[in-house]
């Protein structure tokens, strides 16, 4: 397949661009760092600067979408949460208008999401049919989502990833969750009891190749391995594979102190459940947590 990709230099990107590399895929990615870009990925792959001048997306057989500033990196100031959903939102419109432009569009538009879209749901079993609550992540992804199904046409099918927390050997939310486990100051945040929904990287790129291969396949996925688990077990886990302490409780007031409104990306949760994935066939190599943390902080 000719495939067209943002976000490719990112943490799902990386690994997704080399495993469809390696399945003789044409990749071309779209990036603001051509030069950097270009060492991290390899000669082997095209680059775009830009979308200026392009008036459609044809010739192109999918359309991979994973770009968006960080959600954690930063407090979620006015100014910030404006840049989180412009960096979303206004490529995402691009794309869906340069594909309904098009007189043979892509057959697939694979779009980014995140299980925020839910916003925190307790204890509740979260499938992809479960109603939002409207916090700003409901209304960040809510609008992505939306720009996103407007490429949707009896040509092209539109999915979406409702990603949760990616477990990857170097880089992403794992990577901060170490530290402190590193230095013997690990342990869960608040009471322990919100669900964190993960998957790891390689469920996380095969899914994504599974939705590109089947073609009846549209609409929202939760990018979430089969079985979730609650802060306090995920720290204990975490913990027991660093071979480090896992009892130095984070109280939910030191953390909207640190974190502000984005506090709610740690101290809520979705326990989310990937059904329309399992439904459609997708089976998981990690559904189990400590396999998965073992896999990927040995590398």
């Amino acid at each position: 397949m000719k495939i067209f990709l943002t976000g490719a230099s990112g943490l799902i990107g990386r690994r997704l661009t080399e495993t469809l590399v390696s399945q003789s895929h044409q990749v071309t990615a779209l990036t603001r760092a051509p030069e950097r870009t270009a060492k991290i990925l390899g000669p082997q792959v095209q680059l775009w600067d830009s979308l200026e001048g392009k008036t459609s997306l044809d010739g192109f057989d999918a359309v991979i979408n994973l770009a968006g500033e960080p959600i954690a990196d930063k407090r979620w100031t006015k100014e910030q949460k404006q840049k989180l959903c412009d960096s979303r939102w206004q490529l995402t419109e691009k794309l869906a208008r340069l594909i309904n432009a098009g007189e043979r569009p892509p057959a697939v538009f694979i779009s980014g999401s995140a299980v925020g879209y839910y916003g925190d749901q307790g204890q509740a079993v979260v499938a992809e049919d479960e109603p939002p609550n409207k916090q700003f992540t409901w209304q960040l992804c809510a609008r992505w989502e939306a720009l996103a199904l407007a490429a949707e046409s009896d040509k092209t099918r539109v999915c979406l990833l409702r990603t949760g927390v990616v477990l990857a050997p170097k880089g992403g939310a794992l990577a901060k969750m170490t530290l402190p486990f590193r230095a013997g100051l690990g342990g869960p945040f608040g009471d322990g009891q919100q669900y964190m929904p993960w998957i790891h990287i390689d469920d996380m790129v095969n899914g994504i190749i599974f939705l590109l291969g089947h073609e009846t396949l549209n609409g929202p996925f939760n990018m979430v391995a089969p079985y979730p688990t609650r802060n306090e077990q995920f720290s204990a886990l975490l913990g027991e594979v660093l071979h480090r302490p896992s009892f130095m409780r984070v109280p939910a007031s030191v953390v909207r102190l640190l974190m502000g409104e984005s506090a709610v990306l740690v101290l809520g949760g979705q326990r989310a459940v990937p059904q329309r994935l399992e439904d459609a066939g997708f089976e998981f190599i990690y559904t189990e947590l400590k396999p998965a943390l073992e896999d990927v902080l040995k590398q």
